[in-house]
C-alpha cells in the first residue's frame, strides 16, 4: 500500500516556475520499489501523463508537451518525488496528480494516486 500527498500547487503567471512535491508513505514495500509519475487533468479533458521516473531514478520519461520545461526527481531516502515546472504556460493549468506503481516505468496503469494539487497559470 502507498499513500501519496501532493503539495506545491498554486496560481502563477505564464513564464513562472513552480515546484510540486509528493510525499509517500508505504507499507510492505519500500518507496524505491515503485515507479513514480505525475499526471494532470484539465477541466473537460482526460487525465494525461506528464512524466515518470524509474525506481532508482535511472530513467525518466516526459510527455512531449512538457519536455525541456519539466523535470522529475526523487529522493528514496526521503520518500519524495518532485516535479519542477519551468516556463509555465496557460495550457499547463490542471490538477496535478502523483502516482505510484510497483511495475517498471511506463505511461500506463498506476495503482496508487494522490488527491491532486491545483496548478493555475495565468496569461
Amino acid at each position: 500500500q502507498v499513500q501519496l500527498v501532493e503539495s506545491g500547487g498554486g496560481l502563477v503567471q505564464a513564464g513562472d516556475s513552480l515546484r510540486l512535491s509528493c510525499a509517500a508513505s508505504t507499507s510492505g514495500r519500500t518507496f524505491s520499489s515503485y515507479s513514480m509519475a505525475w499526471f494532470r487533468q484539465a477541466p473537460g479533458k482526460e487525465r494525461e501523463f506528464v512524466g515518470g521516473i524509474s525506481k532508482i531514478a535511472a530513467a525518466t520519461d516526459y510527455a512531449d508537451s512538457v519536455k525541456g520545461r519539466f523535470t522529475i526527481s526523487r529522493d528514496n531516502a526521503k520518500n519524495t518525488v518532485v516535479l519542477q515546472m519551468n516556463s509555465l504556460k496557460p495550457e499547463d493549468t490542471a490538477v496535478y496528480y502523483c502516482a505510484a506503481a510497483p511495475s517498471g516505468l511506463a505511461r500506463g496503469k498506476y495503482d496508487y494516486w494522490g488527491q491532486g494539487t491545483q496548478v493555475t497559470v495565468s496569461s
